[in-house]
């Protein structure tokens, strides 16, 4: 290499895993950040451990059977979910069921010989610390977890170099394992740089209610269960179109098929007044354009809802990773709790001509965003890999950290 010639990248490895989209989106997040920062310092790969290429049929079973779970048998999931959250259950389960993981990991680290590895996955944590000991001794392992309040113990392994954490409540998690004060650092949920812009003024959004084909007088509900589209969103959705007068409601279908053919063949019915998506790329202008966001208690939504300043009606969450995540919406002032169908139309209908209480609502939403965290975890990578790189990112890193998230708030 001439003296004028930069160095190649470094490369890095996000192992991630494809239980819910919430994982990837994260990992997605982190890499535009990094690039942003320090364009073409880094050079990311994600990696799907549970699911990807390669992966042995019976692991991928396994994983497979996450989103049918959730759906149908979300009692089920919650007790798999209790039960391994215990610590000699944690190590059984990750010699049976997930045990595969462990090799994947492992031949991901030999491969690409990362300068570090960032994990997005509770269940690829240990195995990142085995594949980083025998493979690329020296690289941190950095776990950052995308669980808001609840998380399972896979994800606080404490042999990891550093876990980001969303919330003071998982900053409690770890306090109460024993942990260090200096082995956890509260930075927010990443979320992608489209989200991360802000909600937009009245007249912006209503120039964006137009250009995606809607009416700019109605009162907009968006209608989501995260990238599996859980949550009974047919049942919801058509009653909210059906029962409720001068309503645009949008339904949001992400990868769940099945819910967006069903919900198509209904549409006719309701004219107008309901729209059908399946997975969407611009998610961030749903969200800002609409009025309520309704939907489960998924994280990333959560996040992402509030970085647009969305009023969030939640429904339902999946035992285990998302209790508590409700709570923490309501608290805030930033949504409400409406887990019946009666309730659900309640609480739209008084929002719809109490246009007051909908705008505190926003406000509180847009207090609890965190939108600067995915370039706090970037600096926070940068830094690990290469101490001192943190400050020579300059001001490119601190205009992308907003002033609650530099505070670490």
């Amino acid at each position: 290499m001439t003296p004028d010639q930069a160095p190649p990248p470094a490369p890095l490895l996000f192992v991630i895993g494809t239980t819910g989209g919430g994982h990837r989106s994260a990992a997605l997040a982190v890499s535009e950040a990094l690039d942003r920062a320090y364009p073409g310092q880094f050079a990311p790969v994600i990696h799907d451990a549970l699911a990807g290429r390669g992966t042995p049929f019976r692991l991928r079973f396994v994983v497979s059977l996450y989103a049918p779970g959730i759906r149908l048998a979300p009692w089920l999931w919650g007790m798999s979910w209790r039960f391994s959250d215990k610590r000699w259950a944690l190590a059984l389960v990750r010699r049976t069921a997930f045990g595969a993981v462990r090799g994947r990991v492992a031949a991901a680290v030999s491969a690409h010989r990362p300068a570090a590895v960032v994990a997005f996955h509770g269940m690829v944590t240990w195995p990142a610390v085995l594949a980083r000991q025998h493979a690329q001794p020296g690289a941190p392992v950095i776990t950052v977890i995308t669980d808001l309040v609840t998380t399972h113990r896979s994800w606080r392994e404490p042999a990891v170099d550093m876990i980001v954490v969303p919330s003071p409540a998982v900053a409690g998690s770890c306090r109460a394992d024993g942990m260090a004060p200096g082995q956890w650092t509260e930075m927010g949920l990443p979320v992608a740089a489209d989200f991360a812009a802000g909600p937009l003024p009245e007249g912006d959004r209503r120039a964006l209610r137009r250009a995606l084909g809607l009416s700019e007088e109605r009162f907009v509900v968006v209608v989501t269960g995260g990238a599996e589209g859980a949550g009974r969103i047919f049942r919801k959705a058509t009653a909210i179109a059906g029962r409720l007068g001068d309503v645009s409601v949008v339904a949001i279908c992400g990868h769940n098929d099945l819910l967006r053919q069903r919900l198509t063949r209904s549409a006719a019915r309701y004219g107008d007044r309901l729209t059908v998506l399946g997975f969407v790329g611009n998610m961030a202008d749903w969200m800002r354009c609409a009025d309520v966001v309704v939907t489960k208690a998924g994280p990333g939504t959560i996040a992402e809802a509030a970085c647009c300043g969305a009023a969030l009606i939640l429904t339902s969450h999946v035992p285990g990773q998302e209790e508590g995540n409700a709570e923490f919406v309501v608290a805030a002032g930033a949504g409400r709790w409406a887990p019946r169908l009666p309730e659900l139309l309640a609480v739209i209908s008084e929002l719809q001509h109490d246009p007051d209480a909908l705008a505190r609502m926003r406000a509180a939403s847009g207090r609890l965003a965190r939108p600067g965290a995915a370039a706090a975890i970037a600096r926070l990578v940068a830094s690990l890999v290469s101490p001192g790189e943190e400050a020579a990112a300059g001001e490119r890193g601190a205009a992308a950290l907003s002033p609650s998230s530099a505070s670490g708030r």
